[in-house]
C-alpha cells in the first residue's frame, strides 16, 4: 500500500465515501421535493378546514324556538326546550329504548339540545325545526321518508331508524354562544 493511500484511508473517508454520502443526500431531497407537494394535495382545503368550527349566538334564540345552522355540509338543529320538552325527555325510562341514552348524555345544558338533523336510517333530513312541521309521536322530530319518530332530546323511538341523532362535539363559550366542531 502506498503512503498516500493508507494517508487517506486512516483519515476515515475517500472520495467514493464523500460522493456517495452527496448523492444519497441530493437523492433525499430530490424525493422530499417530490413527496411535499404530494402529501399536501392530501390534506383538506381551506374552505373545509374553515367549516371545521361553527360559532353560533344563541341569545336571540327564544324557549321554544328551534334553528338550523349548517356545519361540515351538515344540517344541525339547535332546539332551546321548554321545561315540558325536558321534563318529557327526562321522564322516559332508558331501558325501554332502541338506542339507550338518557337526555342528560345528550346535553351540557338542559335546556339547549344540539344535534346533527340527518336520520340515522338512511340520511334524511328530519322534521320538526317549525312550529308547522309534524314533530312525530314523540313530540321531537319526524322522519316522512321511511317513518321513523325521535323525541323532544333526538332519541329514537319509533320506526327503522337504528340510532338516535347524532350530538355533535360541541361547547359553550360564553352563556349564550356556542362552538359546534
Amino acid at each position: 500500500m502506498s503512503a498516500k493511500a493508507a494517508k487517506t484511508h486512516d483519515d476515515g473517508g475517500t472520495r467514493r465515501d464523500f460522493l456517495y454520502l452527496s448523492a444519497g443526500a441530493f437523492g433525499a431531497v430530490g424525493v422530499g421535493s417530490f413527496a411535499w407537494p404530494f402529501l399536501q394535495s392530501l390534506a383538506p382545503a381551506a374552505d373545509t378546514r374553515a367549516l371545521a368550527t361553527v360559532e353560533v349566538d344563541l341569545s336571540p334564540i327564544e324557549v321554544g324556538q328551534a334553528i338550523t345552522v349548517v356545519w361540515q355540509g351538515k344540517p344541525v338543529f339547535i332546539r332551546h326546550r321548554t321545561e315540558k320538552e325536558i321534563e318529557g325527555a327526562r321522564k322516559t325510562d332508558v331501558a325501554t329504548l332502541r338506542d339507550k341514552e338518557s337526555d342528560e348524555d345528550r346535553v351540557i345544558k338542559p335546556e339547549w339540545l344540539v344535534m346533527v338533523g340527518i336520520c340515522t336510517h338512511l340520511g334524511c333530513v328530519p322534521l320538526g325545526q317549525k312550529k308547522s312541521d309534524p314533530k312525530g309521536d314523540f313530540h321531537g322530530w319526524f322522519c316522512p321518508c321511511h317513518g321513523s319518530h325521535y323525541d323532544e332530546s333526538g332519541r329514537i323511538r319509533k320506526g327503522p331508524a337504528p340510532k338516535n341523532l347524532t350530538v355533535p362535539t360541541y361547547s359553550f363559550i360564553t352563556d349564550t354562544s356556542i362552538r359546534i366542531g
